[in-house]
């Protein structure tokens, strides 16, 4: 059973993931406000949302590395507080720059959050309680990210620094929180740390980001061949093997490589990608109800109210139904019904009713992706030591599917200058993107043979 103190810590480690995964999220509603305010254009705007991912790519596997070298509960207060001063950074930005600055370092520390918070669940919860404990924080990273466009349009009856003023009580919270309930931290005397890896991930991460979000979608073929584009994809294309080659060398790892050659390891992988994209997409959304439907910002991000909702529901019954049915079903069907709602969003986004409804096709689609179902496949996948780089794994691949996505969804509406149509294509080019995720799924393992692996595991 769980007592009283596991459960002061899994509510400090949720108020923690739930501060940093609301971040990503709820500057959706806030750049109309941002735009104005330092006076940018759309394609530099959208950075705002893409340096927070590109920071917390690259703050997940750093941290996740310090805190076993440092221990848990330093490198967990040492996250809140890199959060809590990139939000006092944005807070008081003079210059659109700075504004970037203070987003870095918050994706930094949020970075760190959820993988460390996974490793204490593991260090101190029972083999029998942690799958609980760890569905907990599943669930809150899924639905805080949607939910974050939500608060962010209800705190616009402020101003847009409101958005970042809230981090600090909490932040402040939790890193009291963290130094009397957390157990204390054990340091290694010898370890060895990969340099190498986490400097060729962050050289990676940017040039991929940059490229992607200088591309001109409404004269694709000509931005390809731009300056500002190519020489940064094809970079991005050259570090990938040298990442992989270093990272099947290294003593100890940031990235556990020899797990990305199981083939369902890969194809959780190849799903997740999508999903981040598509979590990244809605984003946008409040901004396509501005510009499809004329609502004002604050009942703009009341829109998301269908996806977030639904989201909220279908968790706890898709974690029965998971049992029951298998990871396989679950996902093709939640992978199918996103298909739909994209489309939907795309082509009829002047519709009222229409937007709703496939707001909650989306949200149960999303339910089924960054809930339960991947996790529990990387678990069953994963060998036991091995389980909490394995969702390590998920966590940088999801974000790197956002960190593409934000930069894709950017491009797209930029291209058009922020009028409806480029909201259109780009929600319909999501759309196929979810295609291939339900394709992707169908090649998982059924019920029956994840219930092989788990005997063979015992």
């Amino acid at each position: 059973m769980v007592n009283q103190s596991q459960n002061r810590i899994l509510l400090l480690l949720f108020v923690g993931v739930f501060m940093g995964s609301l971040d990503i999220g709820i500057v959706g509603p806030a750049l109309p406000a941002i735009q104005l305010y330092f006076g940018v254009n759309e394609r530099i705007l959208s950075w705002v949302f893409t340096i927070y991912i590109l920071f917390f790519i690259i703050g997940t596997p750093l941290m996740a590395k310090l805190s076993d070298i440092y221990g848990r509960k330093t490198i967990y207060i040492l996250d809140i507080l890199l959060f809590g001063i990139g939000s006092l950074i944005t807070i008081t930005s003079i210059s659109f720059e700075m504004l970037l600055l203070g987003r870095a370092i918050q994706g930094i520390g949020a970075g760190g959050i959820f993988p460390v918070a996974t490793a204490f669940i593991g260090d101190i919860f029972s083999p029998e309680n942690r799958g609980g404990a760890m569905g907990i924080l599943s669930s809150v990273w899924g639905l805080s990210g949607v939910l974050g466009p939500i608060l962010g349009g209800l705190l616009l009856n402020f101003v847009w620094q409101w958005l970042f003023i809230i981090n600090i009580p909490l932040s402040i919270a939790v890193i009291l929180g963290s130094y009397y309930i957390l157990p204390k931290s054990v340091k290694k005397l010898k370890y060895s740390f990969d340099w190498t890896g986490i400097i060729i991930l962050g050289l990676l991460a940017t040039s991929l980001s940059i490229g992607i979000n200088q591309i001109n979608t409404n004269n694709f073929m000509a931005s390809l061949s731009s300056l500002y584009v190519w020489p940064f994809l094809a970079s991005s294309v050259i570090l990938l093997p040298i990442l992989w080659k270093v990272e099947t060398k290294a003593q100890d790892p940031l990235i556990p490589i020899k797990l990305l050659k199981n083939k369902e390891v890969k194809l959780v992988s190849s799903i997740m990608i999508g999903t981040g994209i598509i979590q990244a997409s809605t984003v946008f959304i409040p901004a396509l109800v501005i510009v499809a439907l004329s609502f004002s910002t604050t009942n703009a991000s009341l829109m998301l109210l269908p996806i977030v909702l639904t989201m909220a529901l279908s968790a706890p019954i898709i974690g029965k139904l998971l049992d029951k049915f298998g990871s396989r079903n679950i996902m093709f069907i939640g992978a199918f019904t996103m298909v739909i709602g994209l489309f939907m969003l795309g082509m009829f986004s002047t519709s009222f009713y229409v937007f709703i409804f496939a707001g909650i096709l989306i949200g149960v689609g999303l339910s089924t992706s960054i809930g339960s179902p991947p996790r529990y496949i990387m678990l069953l996948e994963s060998p036991p030591k091995e389980r909490a780089s394995g969702q390590a794994i998920i966590n940088i691949i999801t974000s790197v599917g956002q960190l593409i996505g934000g930069a894709l969804l950017g491009a797209f509406i930029g291209s058009f200058t922020g009028k409806l149509i480029g909201y259109q294509y780009a929600y319909i080019f999501i759309a196929f993107i979810a295609i291939a995720m339900t394709i992707l799924t169908i090649n998982l393992k059924n019920k029956q043979e994840q219930l092989k692996t788990m005997k063979n595991e015992l």
